[in-house]
């Protein structure tokens, strides 16, 4: 399949999924949803792959969240399009993705973006990265169990009630992240995690 917002590349054992939309900070539009569903049920069905990775283009963001531009638009229209009934699915697919899923965070991970990276198995940032889980903030509910998983109940709510800004220092602090390394060696390190992972039975690790 060929897609238009992201970049798909396998990399000996390892999928990469790359947000491409550098310009607006790899915000999430109804059309990145829908391909970033569709190269993960790619990435899944390929035997040949045993992790994968995702990360964001640009040296600023992983993903600022959700598509605000496509979200005033749709609401300006008189006729607009039924929403995506599958755009709420796409975090548990990547949760329940039947390979291992590694965040290699470049920059931000706000919104959207913070409620996809808080359902990866592994997350690796630096110095750019920080979150924001901003729901409350505009009248939304996300996160009520990805979130908690990462960090545990106390901490989850905490960011999820004052929608606060996490800094790299303190998301590898609270366990947001698993590794805080150099700007320039975080695709690195993801990849040396999905190596290690890939010499493994990747049933036992399923």
């Amino acid at each position: 399949m060929s897609y238009e917002l992201l970049l798909l590349v396998r990399q000996d054992n390892v999928g990469i999924i790359q947000l491409n939309r550098p310009e607006v900070l790899n915000a999430l539009s109804q059309q990145l949803y829908s391909e970033i569903d569709a190269a993960v049920t790619e990435l899944e069905d390929d035997d040949s792959v045993h992790a994968i990775i995702f990360t964001g283009s640009g040296e600023r963001a992983f993903s600022a969240g959700a598509d605000i531009h496509e979200m005033a638009r749709i609401a300006e229209d008189p006729n607009p399009q039924l929403p995506d009934t599958g755009r709420g699915r796409y975090a548990w697919h990547i949760a329940a993705c039947e390979k291992p899923t590694i965040g290699a965070l470049n920059g931000l991970a706000y919104g959207g973006g913070a409620v996809m990276a808080s359902t990866f198995d592994i997350r690796v940032g630096c110095e750019r990265t920080s979150f924001k889980f901003l729901a409350a903030s505009y009248g939304r509910v996300n996160s009520t169990w990805s979130l908690p998983m990462q960090v545990g109940w106390p901490v989850a709510k905490e960011l999820r009630f004052t929608a606060c800004v996490v800094q790299a220092d303190e998301a590898y602090r609270i366990g947001l992240l698993n590794y805080l390394v150099p700007p320039d060696e975080v695709m690195a390190k993801a990849l040396e995690i999905a190596a290690q992972i890939a010499e493994n039975d990747p049933r036992m690790v399923q």
